[in-house]
């Protein structure tokens, strides 16, 4: 099966409280452009993600607001922070460590939410891929490039009405490949 790959950059999904907290009192975020997944977009918002003294500026926020902050980071992101983060699917928060997000108007001490989003398929249950795959289970998606063509294992198929059918690797696992610009992996 033939699926778009998406490359996911670290990014944060905040809650209303926290959004007032970092944004200012009633803020809205701002769309700045749609996402592929129905109703998920890039907002104009950005803020700082601090752990001890070390930090990463200008990472981008995501809409709408959910119930529970989370911060989506790379690898190379964990090291660069000097924290030790977990490979979690979205949603999975619990006995990650936290960080402090950092806006224009104050600060978010999150004691837990720090996650490296674990490599995905997003499928809805109309898609060829959930005649084959449960929700939750994990398939192989091959990814060909001139130079450096992969197979990423382990990959988790998430199936829901509300998706559309396209992979979300994140930045290191785009660079392992050689990812430049659109591409389109299998699932094997």
């Amino acid at each position: 099966m033939k699926v778009k790959v998406e490359v996911s950059a670290r990014h944060v999904h905040l809650c209303d409280k926290d959004v007032e907290i970092l944004f200012g009192e009633k803020y809205v975020l701002n769309l700045k452009r749609n996402l592929s997944q129905p109703g998920q977009f890039l907002s104009e918002e950005k803020v700082a993600i601090k752990c001890g003294n070390n930090i990463i500026e200008h990472v981008s926020v995501l809409g709408p607001t959910r119930e529970e902050s989370q911060v989506e980071i790379s690898m190379t992101d964990s090291r660069k922070l000097k924290v030790d983060v977990p490979i979690r699917e979205s949603g999975d928060l619990k006995n990650s460590p936290g960080c402090i997000l950092v806006g224009p108007k104050g600060e978010v001490s999150l004691t837990s939410g720090l996650i490296i989003a674990k490599r995905h398929i997003h499928a809805n249950p109309n898609d060829d891929i959930s005649k084959v795959f449960k929700n939750g289970e994990e398939c192989s998606l091959k990814i060909e490039t001139e130079n450096r063509s992969l197979v990423f294992n382990q990959t988790v198929v998430r199936i829901s009405n509300n998706f559309k059918f396209v992979a979300h690797i994140d930045t290191d696992e785009a660079n392992s490949a050689g990812i430049i610009g659109t591409i389109f992996g299998y699932v094997i």
